[in-house]
Order: structure tokens, then sequence, then C-alpha cells
């Protein structure tokens, strides 16, 4: 097993998911990369803790929104599938909605699972079930858009945020989007929304919006959208979105900036336009675009690694995955589910429409404090299963005996593999050497020799290599 093969894998699981232990990196090499590419393009065993094990430890769970952020991280920890969780996360960033103004986690929970069943599928078919999602219709006030008096809001972020981007459609556009969508709404929603202010979660939760079309309430005129013209309703219009040049480069861009590099330079352009390929030849199916992407010259070089910066959600779950924590229910799930927020990401709470700014606007002196005092408490935690299986391979080198040079060395790559600076290499070599020659053999559970290992992989966790995927 070439040590590049294995940088490569790392490189591909960092960004498919949040990371991988060793074990599991090295059962992928072994499988092959095209070959793991199209085991995570084909979700099978999920492996993620169920949601009514999850209620079964905690009895006091209700469906208000920390349950739902909690129950989503602790399957984002634990499914065997992560690309399926990365993409719900993307599209959560993408057609971003708030638990804060509808006071409706159900619907919010009920979002992501369509996110989660249709994030590898087609891009059409994703519209339209967004287009009929409770949760979105009430954010962007498609209750309020009736024939003869229209709301644009929908219509405006479905091609302004969601599809197109500015430039690439007219105000009569919006216009003729908004008419199409009318009478696309929730279901007795003065009476939903009332009973939402006055009842209680428990012990069953609230009853969730519903989707309901009102015929009656739909413009059926004639319209002009896009240059073409017909007595258009919304699904015809989103089949006129997504036939769309712009809509293709919008959407593979955005894939391209959360999955390979926060920003796109000139090769990264060759890859963007081989996903553009891949949109159109496959009938817009998001798996494909995908795979074009995972499989570029691009995205397998050295470019590419290591050119996002860690969202928190990516920083929390990678470290906690690292480190084998959470892997079963426990009530400290609630502190780690508000460490993402405390970050700068608090799942189904963006802060607007636009969702979060990313790439190097996650990092200030106080989310980089946060940052790192999480990921070094996961990392450095010696009682951790992960952190423990770490220990053990160190211990089979040399008898156990392990210079400075050869621990760092080793740390670097077991928690990687990860290249780091010749400055921050030499601070963290100078820092073990100070304590000369770890002796792992004939070592005690949590003795010196294990701190010191502990300490390592904190303070690796600690630097600015670290904080990017």
């Amino acid at each position: 097993m070439s040590s590049e093969d294995l940088a490569l894998m790392a490189h591909l699981m960092r960004r498919v998911g949040f990371g991988a232990t060793r074990d599991e990196l090295e059962a992928h090499v072994a499988n092959g990369y095209e070959e793991t590419v199209e085991d995570l393009l084909h979700p099978r065993d999920r492996g993620n803790l169920p949601d009514d094990v999850i209620r079964r430890y905690h009895v006091a769970a209700d469906e208000g929104v920390y349950a739902g952020t909690r129950d989503w991280m602790y399957r984002m920890i634990t499914t065997r599938c992560p690309l399926e969780e990365k993409l719900t996360l993307f599209w959560h960033g993408l057609f971003a909605t708030s638990f804060f103004k509808g006071n409706q986690a159900r619907t919010q929970i009920n979002q992501l699972n369509t996110f989660r069943r249709h994030s590898l599928g087609s891009f059409r078919d994703l519209l339209v079930e967004l287009s009929r999602d409770p949760a979105m219709i009430f954010w962007l006030d498609n209750t309020d858009n009736h024939a003869g008096a229209i709301n644009e809001n929908y219509g405006r972020e479905l091609l302004e945020l969601f599809t197109m981007g500015v430039g690439s459609y007219t105000e009569q556009d919006v216009k003729e989007c908004a008419r199409a969508f009318t009478g696309w709404t929730i279901g007795n929603v003065d009476y939903m929304s009332a009973k939402g202010l006055k009842d209680s979660f428990s012990p069953y939760g609230r009853i969730a919006w519903h989707y309901e079309y009102v015929p009656e309430d739909h413009d059926d005129g004639q319209k002009t959208f896009l240059g073409e013209t017909g007595r258009f309703n919304g699904e015809d219009v989103i089949d006129i979105i997504v036939r769309q040049p712009a809509t293709a480069r919008f959407i593979c861009r955005r894939l391209f900036q959360f999955f390979a590099a926060d920003e796109v330079d000139e090769e990264g352009e060759e890859a963007v336009e081989a996903m553009v390929q891949a949109y159109f030849h496959s009938g817009y199916e998001t798996g494909s675009v995908m795979r074009a992407l995972f499989s570029s010259p691009y995205f397998k070089s050295e470019t590419a690694r290591f050119a996002r910066v860690k969202a928190p959600v990516e920083l929390v779950v990678g470290a906690a995955r690292l480190s084998g924590s959470y892997r079963e229910p426990t009530l400290d799930m609630d502190r780690v589910e508000l460490e993402t927020s405390y970050m700068g990401q608090a799942l189904m709470r963006p802060p607007d429409v636009s969702g979060w700014h990313e790439g190097e606007e996650w990092l200030d002196s106080g989310t980089m404090m946060e940052r790192v005092n999480f990921a070094s408490k996961e990392l450095g935690d010696v009682s951790k299963p992960g952190i423990r299986a770490i220990i053990e391979r160190l211990s089979t080198n040399n008898g156990g005996t392990l210079s400075p040079d050869e621990l760092v060395d080793r740390c670097l790559d077991l928690v990687g593999p990860l290249p780091v600076s010749e400055e921050t290499r030499v601070s963290l070599t100078g820092y073990v050497a100070k304590r000369g020659d770890l002796h792992l053999a004939g070592r005690r559970r949590g003795d010196e020799s294990e701190r010191r290992v502990g300490e390592l992989l904190g303070l690796i966790a600690s630097t600015p290599e670290f904080q990017f995927a």
C-alpha cells in the first residue's frame, strides 16, 4: 500500500464525508479508488444510529430544533454512507431555511429527509420536492402567493440563490415564475400556524405541516419565462430552469466549492466543465456530477488537497469520528451539537436565505478558539477508542520506542496523513523532545507515556493545517 494511495484516499474521504480512521482508509485503499467512489455513490447499509434507539436513551427528548440537530449529528458521526450526509448538509446550506421563522422542527426534519432521499438523484426532482416542501413554502412566503396577488419571494430566490444566479434572468422572469407557483401552499395554513403557537412538543411532538395544491388559487394564464411561452405551472418552470446552461454552471460551481476547493482557479474550471457535461448527459443527476468531480485530474491533484477550510460541522464530526466518540446515545451530544453553533454553524438555523458564508469566513479570533479547544480535547483524550487505536499502532513501532521525530511523523500520518509546514513540524518536535524518546512498551492504560501521545495529538489538532480539509 503506497503512501500516495493512502493520501489520495484520505483526501477523498475528507471531502465526501468527514474523514476516516486508518483502518477505514486501509480498507478503502484495498478496494480501490474507483470502486470506493462507486460504493459512495450507491449507498446501501447506512449504519447510522436509528432514531428510535436514540429516543430510547433520551427519554425526555422532544422534536424541538435541538433534538433534531442532535439526532442529525449522531447520524453524521455513525453513518457508513458519508456522501449522502455530506450532500444533505450541502443542500441544507444551499436551500437554507431556519427554525426561527417557522417554529416547526418536525417540518424541517422532514425537509432534511427529503434532501437525503434525493441527494444523489435528479436535480429536477429535488427542485420539485423543494417547491412542495412546507418549510420552504413558509420560509419564503409562498403561502402569500396568490393568483392576481403574487408574492415574488420564492420565485426570486429559486432563480437567484438556488439555481441560476444573478444576471441570468430578468425581473419579468421572476414575476412569471411566481405566477407559476401560485396555489402551491400549506394545507389549512391559518389553523396550522395558530396550532403551532399553542401546542406542546411532548409527548408526541408537533403535527408537521403538509403541502397542498389549491387549483382555484393558481394563475393558469399564459406566461413567458426565460424565452419560452405557455400556460406554465411550477413543474413546467422547473423543467425550463434545469435545461439552462446557467443552471448547470451554477450548481456545478457550488458543488465544486463545497467538495473540491473554496476558490475555482483555471484548473478547477476544467473540472467544473466536466461536471456540467455530466449534468446534461445524465439528465441532471447529482450522482453523475459528483462522479465527474471525484474522477477529475484536478480533484486527485495535490492542488486540491487541503484547499478548503473545514466548516464547523465538518470539524466537529470529523474529530468525533477520528476519536471514536459518540457511537451510542449520550446526553453529551447536546453539548457537541452546540459546539457547531458556537463556531458559527447552527444546524437548522442558518443566518438567512443565502445560507452560511463559507471558506475563510469560518475563521476569526472567536471561532478559532472554539475550534481548537474542541478538536484538541477530542484528540487528546486517550480513553477514547479511536485514540487508543492510534496508541496501539504506535506501540508496534520499534518495540514501542519512538524518537521525537518518529513520534511526530507517525502521529501526523495516523490523523491524516496530515502534511504540515516545516515551522509547524519543528514546533511539534521541539515540544515532544523536552521529555526525550517515548517508550510505550510495558505501558499501563492512561499512564504518562499514553498521556504524551494524547498531548501531541491535541497539539496537532490545534495546528493551522488541521483546520483545512
